[in-house]
């Protein structure tokens, strides 16, 4: 398995990117699709959830409403602890059972962590790729695309780590700044690169070459 780590602030295109990825042949683990799964009702986290932060984050249906839930954790940085304790513990077992089942594959394997940087895991990854976007770019998709109130989506531009932090880490940085097939055109050289360095970390560990 060649374990890939992909990251990028909130309105900065990472699931597109992602997408991309995934025509190349790549398998994806995607942690905000595990994080859905288990807030599902009757998980333990969704009871969890209803207990602290009552019925005003469900919707209609009985399910979270996380735009709703997102309002009130991204309005007071304590709530926003408390729902990450409350999460991530289940979120990082399913994410450890799914790279397990994948630990025979030879290919590419990218895990997409949206907070990558902030949860500063040990996870040790063979590449980091990095989607990014200008903080007013971001803000505008926001609301634009997405019908944030600007406020709101500040405040979650603003509870991420800074671009800066994110491209510290990056082995691979991919610019969400022009059209869609700019961005194709970027995800798909990354993706060409990233293949080729699973062949040759396949290659030589079946010839038993340590692979640097």
């Amino acid at each position: 398995m060649y374990l890939v780590g992909l990251t990028g602030g909130i309105g900065s295109g990472k699931s597109t990117v992602a997408s991309r990825f995934v025509q190349h042949g790549v398998e994806l683990v995607d942690a905000d699709e595990i994080a859905r799964v288990v807030v599902e009702p009757g998980k333990p986290a969704y009871r969890k959830i209803v207990e602290h932060f009552g019925t005003e984050v469900l919707d209609e249906e009985g399910f979270i409403d996380r735009p709703r839930l997102g309002a009130v954790v991204f309005a007071d940085e304590s709530k926003r602890a408390l729902l990450n304790e409350l999460t991530h513990p289940r979120v990082a077992e399913q994410i450890a059972g799914r790279l397990e089942l994948l630990q025979a594959f030879d290919g590419v394997v990218i895990l997409d962590v949206p907070l990558l940087v902030e949860a500063r895991e040990a996870r040790s990854y063979e590449a980091i790729v990095v989607v990014a976007s200008k903080p007013d770019t971001q803000l505008r998709r926001l609301v634009e695309l997405r019908g944030m109130p600007a406020a709101q989506a500040q405040a979650r531009i603003d509870a991420q780590a800074p671009l800066e932090e994110k491209l510290a880490v990056a082995t691979h940085v991919i610019w969400n700044e022009g059209s869609l097939d700019e961005l194709y055109s970027a995800v798909d050289g990354v993706a060409e690169d990233l293949l080729r360095r699973a062949r040759e970390k396949a290659s030589a560990e079946e010839e038993g070459i340590p692979n640097d």
